[in-house]
């Protein structure tokens, strides 16, 4: 019987002790099962065998029909920002806090991984977006974020003035903190800490969240997710500006810079077991209640 994934690349956090563990655990359980198993680079040194298949994470991408990414998930987005670039699954396995992206238990993973590699799974299509910097004209710098884009001064708690477009039309002008830019994927993460709506992944959807701004009357505001939102620097700013993607990729930007915020071409393809329930995700994750009766 054909296997319905042949290579499976291992991704991990380099230098953690227990996301170590669980990579030799999975690259023996998966060479049992007689899968062809490349880890990626820098956590290859967990992993004692004499034939190990050791990549980049680009070759990972190029190679794999799944990759199994453990850590938490903020290592999880960095592994996503490069692997949407590519036809391939991943999959979580959490060794962080609290996992919205990583569905398996670091120690419990071999039935519900097992069942996923028969097919018994489900995935889904998370979007992703770029953002642009702009500079009389030319584009400066560009990256790319699975949660959010943030515009925010390069110190804690500076106002900065700006101007925002969707689609070329004005919506507003604002001085405040900062504003977070988030894909549905993100507005579990910084978002939903910064007062923002929790979006549900099937839709197409992106979130404008205000920083702490100098009115009471600015609100969070979701828009479609095919929008072009631009922002406009104000002249008068100070310099030291930043747009983070994920809280990771730093974009320096300057007073009266644009920039560019849209939908990615690319998107990541999620693999979940089948009982995944976003719902009740947000339920363990957030400590909702539980059904009454």
């Amino acid at each position: 019987m054909s296997k319905l994934y042949k290579t499976i690349g291992l991704i991990g956090k380099p230098n953690h002790s227990r996301a170590a563990n669980t990579i030799n655990a999975l690259f023996e359980f998966l060479s049992e099962q007689q899968y062809q198993v490349i880890v990626e680079s820098s956590v290859a040194d967990a992993i004692s065998h004499p034939a190990l298949a050791v990549h980049s994470l680009t070759e990972i991408g190029e190679l794999a029909d799944l990759a199994i990414v453990v850590g938490g998930d903020g290592y999880m987005l960095g592994a996503a920002r490069v692997l949407s670039c590519y036809n391939i699954g991943v999959l979580g396995v959490n060794r962080g806090n609290l996992g919205f992206l990583t569905d398996l238990s670091p120690t419990e993973f071999a039935e519900p991984l097992s069942d996923i590699l028969a097919g018994k799974s489900r995935s889904e299509q998370r979007f992703i977006i770029e953002a642009e910097v702009y500079r009389h004209g030319k584009l400066k710098s560009s990256n790319s974020a699975v949660n959010e884009a943030v515009l925010h001064a390069g110190k804690v708690a500076s106002m900065i003035e700006f101007e925002v477009y969707i689609d070329n039309s004005f919506m507003f002008s604002q001085r405040s903190d900062g504003l977070i830019i988030s894909t549905p994927t993100g507005s579990t993460a910084y978002s939903m800490s910064a007062g923002g709506p929790i979006l549900t992944p099937n839709l197409n959807a992106l979130s404008l969240v205000p920083m702490f701004p100098h009115t009471l009357t600015s609100r969070p505001i979701v828009v479609d997710g095919n929008s072009e939102i631009k922002l406009i620097l104000a002249n008068e700013n100070y310099e030291n500006l930043q747009v983070s993607c994920d809280g990771h990729v730093i974009l320096a930007v300057m007073p009266g810079d644009e920039v560019i915020i849209r939908k990615s071409e690319n998107t990541l393809r999620l693999i979940h077991p089948l009982d995944h329930s976003y719902f009740n995700v947000l339920r363990t994750k957030l400590s909702w209640g539980n059904k009454l009766y």
